[in-house]
């Protein structure tokens, strides 16, 4: 019988498969790369939603993730960041804008 489940029931038992691309992309040069982000990625960029999916084609996804992906996500996540930063220091009016320092 093959079960059909949406994404966030499958989490869990795929979380040994974001484990190991997170440790992928580590190896390949992005040292700050967690199992999280790449969830919320696929969730974001591939699946674009909770679809249903079987177990397979999960695992499948999150082993077929690419980094230009991946980094397109996380730049777009930190754009958003730094936008909501700004928008509440004009709230607080405060007239220098935030600027994150790495």
């Amino acid at each position: 019988m093959k079960t059909i489940k949406s994404a966030d029931q499958w989490k869990l038992e795929v979380y040994p498969a974001l484990r190991s691309k997170a440790e992928e992309f580590r190896l390949m040069g992005y040292p700050d790369s967690i199992p999280d982000d790449i969830w919320n990625c696929l969730i974001s960029k591939v699946w674009k939603g909770n679809p249903d999916k079987h177990l397979y084609e999960m695992v499948q996804d999150i082993f077929h993730l690419n980094t230009a992906l991946y980094i397109s996500y996380l730049t777009v996540e930190a754009h958003r960041g730094e936008d909501l930063a700004n928008s509440i220091a004009k709230i607080s009016g405060e007239n220098e804008p935030v600027v994150s320092v790495e």
